[in-house]
């Protein structure tokens, strides 16, 4: 993850590197992506999520572009 000051700043840096824009996330978002995502870590039963549990989490963000799809 990196952080930019704007949207324009990733398209600069995107196209210095030759790099494909992937997702852009404002702090709160990545946050709560965040907080989501390890808010369970430490727990003694923790588990990695399957593909389907982490689209759940990334849609109850509001996460659904292509980029958050895999697997």
């Amino acid at each position: 993850m990196l952080i930019f000051r704007s949207e324009d700043h990733v398209d600069r840096w995107c196209q210095a590197w030759k790099l494909t824009r992937g997702a852009i996330l404002t702090l709160e978002q990545a946050w709560k992506l965040a907080d989501a995502w390890y808010r369970d870590r430490m727990t003694p039963d923790w588990r990695r999520r399957s593909a389907d549990e982490a689209h759940e989490l990334f849609a109850s963000l509001g996460l659904n572009s292509d980029f958050w799809r895999f697997g």
